[in-house]
This record gives structure tokens, C-alpha cells and sequence, in this order.
């Protein structure tokens, strides 16, 4: 999901406090056929860049406490509609509570790649002169979306479209983001939302810089995941719920 820039990049994602796990088969023995990459932190991460660029932790001592899964990829394009993804967190899961018991919060820092496009057509279809709409028109460039660009009002509700487009926009009765549908079908819960979580053109580009945490709380997994499979029922934390008002949430039950 995150490419890497040479070297260095690699040999940070593979220090002390980075782990990469992987799924093989015996018929492709020197290819993964899906790997997950891995931060322990201390706490939950809101940017991509500043979890890549922190200074290497040689030991993982009981501030340790969280797992942050931030980059999921398929390596077999003809394996595309199997989905692996699922057994690989839980079995990493397990690995890292083996290894590290005091780590007891398991989240992701996911990218949310539909956002824009959604939201140039919306605002263009419903509000076309709204000052918004040309700035999201504009092609913005690698860097953190500040004031200078967005007043605090337009941020908020930036923010507060993202919230519903992840909790409210669905087709077939369930998120229309991927790895919304990803996640909360692996018994996830939507955690909170993070402004300038990804400020590298891409990120810019497929979501304004916004990415979303993901929470995996493990007493809750099976119940969440059979509740979204069954009833199609989004789950969310304190923090997101904020960001989402009362009649949007009842509207969506």
C-alpha cells in the first residue's frame, strides 16, 4: 500500500519495533502470496509518514501497548477473489500477543481510497458553488492540507463528509469503501478519522490526506463480525461516533 524509498525505508520497516508476516504456499515457496507489515507503538498512530520516519525503538518495553497494521498487500492477482486478509490479522494477532503479552490494543492506519472522487461528485451535484468544491477540484500537491488551504470550518466538514461516507454511503447494504468492507466484515470497529494522516500525493489525491483507524477489539471480534455479516451493522468507537450526529447514525440502523 505504502511503496517504499530504497534501502533505508526497507531496513526500517524490518527493525526491532516493525514486523512483517506473510502467508506462502509450498507450489510458490520463494513468493508471498499476501504479507502484513506491522508497527509496535505506543499508542494509537494518526500519520503514515510520522509512523514510517519515528526513530527505530532497539527494545519493546511494557510502553509498547499497541499493533498498528498499516499495510495490507495482495501479491497474486489470480488469487484476487479469495480472501485471505482476514486469516492473516487473526493469526498475526496471536503471534504478536505470544511474543509481547503487554501489547493489548490492536488498530490499523488505513487508507481511504474512494473519498475523493465521492466527494467532488457529491459537492459538485448538491452544492457546485460552494468554495469546497473548487479546492477539492484543485490538484493539490504532496504536503499537509493546513489553513492555508482549508479554513477550520471547511476542515470540519471535510471531516464530517468523510465520517458518512464511510458509515453512510453503501451499496448492497454495505460500505461502499473497500477497505471499510475489509475490515468491519473482520469484526472491526471504525475508530476515528485522521486529518493529514497521509500527506504523500496519493494520499492526497484518493482521500485528501485523511485516514482512518481501524480497531480490533478483540472480546469484541466474532460478536462484531457476525453483527456486520447478519444485520449488516457497522460498529464504532466513542471518538468517530462524534463526528457523525445523532439522526445519522439512527438513519443508518
Amino acid at each position: 500500500v505504502h511503496s517504499m524509498n530504497g534501502w533505508e525505508d526497507l531496513r526500517r520497516r524490518l527493525a526491532a519495533d516493525r514486523r512483517c508476516y506473510a502467508f506462502f504456499h509450498p507450489a510458490m515457496q520463494d513468493e508471498p502470496i499476501i504479507f502484513v507489515q506491522v508497527a509496535l507503538s505506543c499508542g494509537l498512530s494518526s500519520s503514515i509518514q510520522e509512523l514510517l520516519e519515528t526513530p527505530e525503538r532497539e527494545e519493546l518495553d511494557n510502553s509498547t501497548d499497541t499493533a498498528i497494521f498499516y499495510s495490507i498487500s495482495d501479491c497474486q492477482k489470480g488469487l484476487k477473489g479469495i480472501s485471505l486478509g482476514n486469516f492473516l490479522i487473526k493469526q498475526v494477532v496471536m503471534e504478536i500477543r505470544k511474543e509481547a503479552p503487554q501489547i493489548n490494543q490492536f488498530a490499523t492506519l488505513s487508507p481511504i481510497p474512494g473519498f475523493r472522487t465521492w466527494l467532488r461528485k457529491k459537492l459538485e451535484e448538491e452544492e457546485p458553488n460552494n468554495g469546497l468544491t473548487e479546492l477539492i477540484k484543485f490538484p493539490l500537491v504532496k504536503g499537509p492540507i493546513s489553513q492555508a488551504i482549508y479554513s477550520e470550518e471547511q476542515k470540519t466538514k471535510v471531516l464530517k463528509l468523510c465520517a458518512e461516507y464511510l458509515y453512510l454511503v453503501k451499496k448492497n447494504e454495505e460500505p461502499i469503501d473497500p477497505v471499510a468492507r475489509f475490515h468491519l466484515r473482520n469484526g472491526a470497529s471504525i475508530r476515528r478519522l485522521n486529518w493529514n494522516g497521509d500527506t504523500s500525493i496519493k494520499g492526497v489525491e484518493q482521500s485528501l490526506g485523511i485516514m482512518v483507524n481501524y480497531h480490533y477489539d478483540l472480546t469484541r471480534v466474532e460478536e462484531r463480525h457476525e453483527a456486520f455479516v447478519n444485520q449488516k451493522k457497522i460498529s464504532i468507537d466513542r471518538e468517530f461516533s462524534k463526528q457523525i450526529s445523532d439522526t445519522e447514525i439512527q438513519s443508518s440502523k
